[in-house]
């Protein structure tokens, strides 16, 4: 287990079943993204003042301590998740994240979350029917006395119990259940889970896959739009082969952890933080830069990197860990005649990207 504080807010981080912190109100789910969706799911397991919401709102009856509950006990706000993700574990193949766990974990600690459980995702857990998930996962490790699931979330065995199975389940032990129905980046809600047609992408459900879509294909604003905020590259800054800056473009370069999913190949106009830094007065909280990620085709680069030239600063930023906020796609990448046409270019980039930024 892990204790990650920061200004004085924690959230545990568990992997086994010691030193939990319970009884819990549970939000079940995969959670890769805490997209707009996924915060609709957690809200209504946070403590009454840290949320504002409860169950009615979605149609369900408030969530409140079961009876099982002691009184004035205090009850944390537990998001469950899985480790590795399934789909790595059936699959065999290494899976990338859009939140890798610190920054799941800073995200939750946002909104409000008390404790992160990381299910271990294994011939054990998949075996489990869904009466023996409840029983032995929900009721006798982690005292759950509420929960709230997506209403497309399904458990168990072969993926056998449904959102309404739960429901049932756990009203066996005086267990309430919220089910959240899909929404989309419109706040429409979604009635038919099955329907797989939908005529753009704000008619259809937030979803980790769709983001993950919209960052394939350099759609920056609908990945934002479903996030609730910029997708965010965080990493640290390692030395590279200094090319930029023999044409007058110093780049940071960005060492990333690997298991961070990347958007696809281009020029992006993005803010950037220092993390970890004490303020100061002399120094801007939030610069304006542009983003490359790729293989630098023009200088025969031979691996995939990402590069971030910082408008209107100069300093040594080696080993400083920086967060990248990517707010537009301004081109893919490309390769050019020469040196003096990648500069030609990199300069008009660079003048989007300040007009771009600077309008938002």
């Amino acid at each position: 287990m892990l204790n990650l504080s920061q200004n004085g807010c924690s959230v545990w981080v568990a992997s086994g079943n010691e030193l939990l912190l319970t009884p819990t109100a549970v939000a079940l789910g995969k959670f890769d993204g805490v997209h707009l969706g996924h915060q609709r799911v957690i809200q209504p397991v946070l403590q009454p003042n840290r949320s504002g919401q409860t169950g009615e709102e979605y149609g369900n009856a408030p969530l409140a301590p079961s009876p099982s509950a002691a009184p004035q006990e205090r009850i944390y706000s537990t998001v469950v998740t899985f480790r590795p993700h399934p789909q790595e574990f059936f699959t065999g193949q290494p899976r990338t994240w859009l939140t890798p766990l610190d920054e799941k974990v800073q995200q939750l600690r946002s909104l409000g979350v008390d404790q992160l459980v990381l299910l271990p995702f294994d011939k054990e857990l998949t075996a489990l029917s869904p009466e023996d998930f409840v029983e032995k996962i929900l009721v006798q490790q982690l005292h759950c006395q509420q929960i709230s699931v997506g209403q497309d979330f399904c458990f168990g065995k072969q993926r056998r119990g449904t959102a309404k199975d739960l429901e049932l389940i756990a009203a066996k032990y005086h267990i309430p259940v919220t089910i959240v129905p899909l929404q989309t980046s419109q706040g429409q809600f979604i009635e038919d889970i099955n329907c797989g047609h939908f005529e753009s992408l704000e008619d259809a459900p937030i979803s980790t896959s769709l983001i993950r879509q919209a960052l394939e294909t350099g759609d920056i604003k609908t990945a934002n739009r479903f996030l609730g905020r910029p997708y965010t590259l965080i990493g640290v800054v390692v030395e590279g082969e200094q090319l930029g800056r023999t044409i007058g473009f110093p780049t940071a370069n960005l060492e990333l952890p690997k298991d961070k999913f990347v958007p696809c190949r281009g020029v992006y106009a993005v803010r950037v933080k220092i993390l970890g830094e004490t303020p100061d007065a002399n120094v801007k909280s939030e610069m304006l830069g542009v983003m490359n990620i790729g293989n630098r085709p023009t200088v025969n680069g031979t691996y995939s990197s990402v590069e971030v030239h910082l408008l209107d600063w100069s300093g040594d930023l080696y080993g400083k860990q920086l967060a990248v906020q990517l707010i537009e796609f301004l081109r893919p990448e490309q390769k050019f005649p020469s040196l003096d046409a990648l500069k030609e270019q990199i300069q008009q980039d660079c003048i989007v990207a300040r007009q771009v930024l600077m309008r938002i």
